[in-house]
């Protein structure tokens, strides 16, 4: 004998879908809270922040001189700045569009209210923040490998 909770379709909340995109969205959290465990792109999260750990660890240790650093911690960083520009889609989504895409088969209506906004802000904020961190480390590295290459070709 099955319960009603069981056969029942289960609410997606928008605020928590952002929150978790938000602050652990780089892991496939909100992905996983949405579409459940077996969310191909929840697991793509997952793998490139994994790829991405060693790619910024081996920056820190060749001085950021590592090609390969390089390309691992883009892939990690296009994780992050993909989990953050889900939270901002999530949070900034009419709760109308919402239920009609998450919660059509329940009886229970989202209501955003600050908590969402705030998610949004921060989401915002912390990624361009980063954003612009890794376009001025990539900036500043192409640069003084020029600048070191010149002087190379100059002695």
């Amino acid at each position: 004998m099955s319960t009603v909770a069981s056969t029942s379709p289960r609410f997606r909340s928008k605020t928590l879908t952002a929150a978790l995109a938000f602050l652990f969205g780089s892991l496939g959290a909100h992905r996983f809270y949405l579409y459940g465990i077996r969310d191909i792109y929840g697991w793509a999260h997952l793998l490139g922040t994994l790829i991405g750990i060693p790619g910024v660890m081996l920056l820190v240790a060749t001085e950021r001189a590592s090609i390969l650093g390089w390309v691992l911690a883009t892939i990690g960083a296009v994780s992050v700045f993909a989990a953050f520009l889900a939270a901002l889609v999530y949070g900034l989504r009419p709760d109308q569009k919402w239920d009609a895409q998450f919660n059509a088969h329940t009886q229970r209506k989202s209501r955003s209210g600050w908590t969402v906004i705030f998610v949004v802000i921060f989401s915002l904020l912390i990624g361009a923040f980063l954003l612009m961190t890794g376009l001025a480390l990539g900036f500043q590295t192409y640069f003084e490998s020029q600048v070191e290459a010149a002087k190379a070709i100059s002695q």
